[in-house]
């Protein structure tokens, strides 16, 4: 179906049917119109890579630019607030401070320049009792009431948990001293769900605050998308993100977009001569490459994916002349990384952020040379642990 202001039109034919689309793109079609008034189309255009803007001068106080910077991209970290299932962070926290690992592992870690958590810091609350419920929910660990008193606003205050962002504030403010952290929120984030969703609150973090900017003065001002992380180490932003580090562009998110485009696209049927099927990162590292093509970071929205309404500018739209050299999803099922080129020589490094919680991986990322590799944390069946 082809809508615009004037109405809709259905498409038809083989050519539509075998381009990969979704509700949302930026396309325009040729062909003709056919006895049942529905048009056959012949050719399908989307509005491909955005020009790539000329690298700026790299600020002389900034490191991001120097020889082997690095920034490391985690997402995912799933903090519950429970001790028992802390040791891969722990390790992780570990090797950032250069406290662990080998001279060469150490001195990798020194290179780092910025740490990006890509959402999902705080693992899913477990769900509040209703008005109606009598008693806790089973996994609650609050004892029963003797009498049934209603709640206030439908669930019990106490039973409330601040651990996980007690933990959150506990590792970001421990990090903080040492290296810079742009931090996006996530699904299961203390965050609005509508997209863009807005940065996490620095009255959650009080440990973590004194490393921020002061807010804003006024409610109306609001900072520009591509606007550089400032001087201040902590830098909590919006999903999905646009930021200068250096002389690259980025953008990135949480991986709401990526997911809810994957529940609509049909995977590719795997050819005869390649017995193992695409996995779901390289499905998801096509997608990112497609969203490119059609400048829109997330088209299903607001159909599937809630977002707040827009009436003069749509911001999931990429600009034409502001194509990223980064593009980063987190919470994806595994790593997978590839390039997007453009027909004008533009070259993207797309990358997929697997969920910490899941794997242990952190995806290493080189400014200059923009290659990447995955660092690997946790217990192995050995007992190692590395």
């Amino acid at each position: 179906m082809l809508e615009d202001e004037s109405g809709r039109l259905r498409l038809t034919g083989p050519t539509i049917i075998t381009e990969t689309l979704v509700t949302g793109c930026i396309i325009a079609v040729m062909g003709t119109e056919n006895a049942n008034g529905d048009f056959e189309v012949i050719d399908v255009k989307v509005p491909d890579l955005p020009r790539q803007p000329e690298p700026p001068e790299p600020v002389p106080s900034s490191q991001d630019d120097t020889p082997g910077s690095k920034v490391a991209i985690v997402s995912g970290l799933s903090i519950t607030g429970e001790s028992g299932n802390t040791l891969a962070l722990d390790l992780f926290m570990e090797w950032l401070l250069g406290e662990s690992g080998s001279p060469s592992e150490q001195a990798k870690a020194a290179s780092i320049s910025r740490l990006i958590i890509a959402g999902n810091s705080i693992a899913e609350a477990t769900p509040l009792a209703g008005r109606d419920d009598p008693y806790p929910l089973p996994n609650s660990t609050t004892k029963k009431p003797t009498a049934l008193a209603a709640k206030k606003y439908g669930y019990d205050a106490s039973s409330y948990n601040p651990a996980p962002t007690t933990q959150l504030d506990i590792l970001l403010s421990t990090l903080l001293p040492s290296i810079p952290i742009t931090l996006l929120p996530g699904a299961s984030d203390p965050a609005n769900v509508s997209l863009p969703q807005q940065p996490l609150h620095t009255a959650l973090l009080p440990l973590s605050r004194a490393y921020a900017a002061a807010p804003l003065p006024t409610l109306n001002k609001q900072p520009a998308a591509s606007d550089a992380p400032s001087s201040y180490p902590f830098h909590p932003t919006t999903n999905p993100t646009s930021f200068t580090l250096g002389s690259t562009l980025f953008l990135g998110h949480s991986g709401q977009p990526i997911l809810d485009i994957s529940k609509y696209v049909p995977s590719t049927p795997t050819p005869s001569s390649q017995p193992d099927p695409p996995s779901s990162a390289s499905a998801c590292l096509d997608l990112m490459v497609h969203t490119l093509r059609w400048r829109i970071v997330a088209p299903t929205c607001p159909d599937t994916l809630w977002c707040y309404p827009y009436q003069f500018a749509e911001p999931f739209v990429i600009a034409p002349d502001k194509c990223p050299g980064i593009y980063f999803s987190g919470n994806m099922d595994g790593f997978a990384a590839g390039w997007a080129e453009g027909q004008n020589g533009e070259k993207v490094r797309c990358v997929c952020v697997p969920r910490f919680s899941d794997r242990g991986e952190v995806v290493l990322l080189d400014l200059q040379t923009r290659e990447v590799e995955v660092l690997r944390f946790g217990v192995w069946e050995d007992g190692r642990m590395g």
